[in-house]
Formats: structure tokens, sequence, C-alpha cells
């Protein structure tokens, strides 16, 4: 299918690729970007989850997410919700998916476990933070910088941390048990 791109999706694994530094290196010409929303142009034959006009977001694309225009198969291709905008859309993919392993199939967290996301302000992060919550989680969120951790509270944290103190002096100071993590 032709899916007419409203916004795109920047993800790590991207700019590597650009900077020729990631291990799969693309034929040349290439154009970048997996995820990305927009509208349905057309539709090929056989086509039956999406139609022309309906909003989407993208996971991978055949063509590339940073254009105009992407060509996509139906497995690539997810009804974008009403509620939801092009802009926020076109971040769904990656780092939610990303998120998603990473508790479910790696971690394989309950509700009622506790989990500290650490770098909770970015895409990934951000994802990990809302799924923690929504399973059930008690979450703890680490950031950088006072902004940073203003948004990983705003996003779902339970309690956060600024990862550039010692961890044993944060918890001895807020008198909390000493860390005992797993790390995924």
């Amino acid at each position: 299918m032709l899916v007419r791109i409203h916004a795109a999706g920047v993800n790590p694994y991207e700019t590597y690729m650009r900077a020729g530094t990631y291990a799969l290196k693309p034929p040349l010409p290439y154009t970048p970007g997996s995820d990305g929303a927009g509208v349905v142009e057309a539709i090929g034959g056989g086509v039956k989850k999406v139609r022309p006009n309906d909003r989407v977001y993208t996971g991978r694309t055949i063509s590339g997410s940073y254009a105009e225009y992407a060509l996509a198969s139906e497995e690539q291709v997810h009804p974008l919700p009403a509620k939801i905008d092009f802009k926020q859309g076109a971040g769904l993919w990656v780092p939610y998916g990303t998120a998603y392993h990473a508790l479910y199939h790696s971690a394989k967290a309950h509700a009622c476990e506790t989990v500290l996301v650490h770098g909770a302000s970015g895409g990934v992060g951000i994802a990990a933070l809302q799924i923690g919550r929504a399973m059930g989680l008690r979450v703890l969120g680490t950031a950088g910088t006072p902004k940073g951790l203003e948004i990983a509270k705003r996003e779902g944290a339970h309690q956060v941390f600024d990862h550039h103190k010692d961890p044993m002096k944060v918890a001895r100071q807020d008198r909390l048990p000493a860390p005992n993590w797993r790390i995924f």
C-alpha cells in the first residue's frame, strides 16, 4: 500500500545507520525511517485491514518513512486511533514495541513487582513507564536532568532518581532499602 506520511519517528538505530556505524548497512540509495504515521493513499489487491483515507501508523516500511510517501505491506501498517495525532503515532512502533518486549518477554514482569526504568525520560523509557503502570507494577524511573525527572514523574514513575547520583547515597538519604536490582 501507499501511505502519505504526515510525521516520521526518529529512532536511535536510524541515526546510527545514517552515520554508517550500525551493524546493518542497507544498499544505497536508501530512505531511512521505520516509524511513521499518515493516511492510506492507495491499496493493492488482497489488503483487508485498511482502506484508502484511513489514518495509520507504520512499524517498518518497504521504502522508508523519511519521505512524503512510503510503500508498506499490510503487516507493517496499523490503524491509528482518532485520539492519537500523527506525531504521536509516528512515535509508537519502536519505543512501545521495545518497552513491551523488555517488560513482557525479557523481564517477564508481573503485577505488584517493582521495575526500574533507566533513562525514563526518553522514548522507550516513557513507553516502559506507561506500560509498567498499566501492568500494575511499581515503577521507578531515572533521568539526568530536572526536566527529565519531571517528564518521568508526569509519565507514570512512582518515584524518580537522578542517575548521575550514587544510588546507595540516594537510598540512605531517602531512607530506602539498598538497591537490589535485577538488570535485563
